[in-house]
């Protein structure tokens, strides 16, 4: 006698995911799609690491580059938290963590410093941030600064104890505070 039933899938085995990979995954197929659309523009020339370039120097980040810029800040999320920190080995403080994902994005060395960062490119207002700038927070003189992602979101490592972690501008706390943004080029 023949067996015509059909087989049952097997059951999955994987794991539930937590929210953030559940956010991440919404957002693979959006920068795959920019990624794909520009795939045929050439990257302009990438600048030595470890070099500070001086903000008037450095050319307009292009879709690829702000799209590079964003997946590797949101790929650093879950990061700990250690000041003075530089490396997903030791650990990132919110400068750290820019000057990582710009280096080894695009080749750009913002300051070391978020006051320093305030000068990093040139201004831009929040109405028309775009992934890949910079979001600096404090009055006169920033003193916090992350990788805006789109969405109104930002990426940032926000003090001791804690770890890199994504962010909404419109949040209790961050909305409250003054913001600046700044675009590189």
């Amino acid at each position: 006698m023949l067996d015509t039933s059909l087989p049952t899938p097997p059951r999955s085995s994987a794991p539930l995911l937590l929210p953030r990979q559940r956010l991440l995954l919404r957002l693979i197929p959006a920068v795959t799609a920019c990624l794909l659309a520009i795939g045929c523009a050439s990257p302009p020339p990438v600048r030595a690491p470890g070099r500070s370039v001086p903000s008037s120097n450095i050319p307009p980040l292009t879709s690829e580059q702000s799209n590079s810029i964003t997946i590797h800040a949101l790929g650093l999320v879950g990061t700990p938290y250690r000041y003075g920190g530089n490396s997903p080995e030791g650990g990132f403080d919110c400068s750290g963590l820019i000057g990582y994902v710009y280096r080894h994005s695009v080749g750009q060395v913002p300051p070391r410093t978020v006051s320093r960062m305030a000068g990093f490119g040139r201004p831009v207002p929040m109405s028309e941030l775009r992934s890949g700038d910079l979001v600096l927070f404090g009055s006169a003189s920033p003193t916090h600064a992350g990788i805006y992602v789109g969405d109104g979101r930002f990426v940032h490592a926000p003090s001791t104890g804690g770890e890199v972690r994504l962010d909404r501008l419109d949040g209790v706390y961050w909305s409250r505070q003054p913001t600046q943004a700044r675009r590189p080029g």
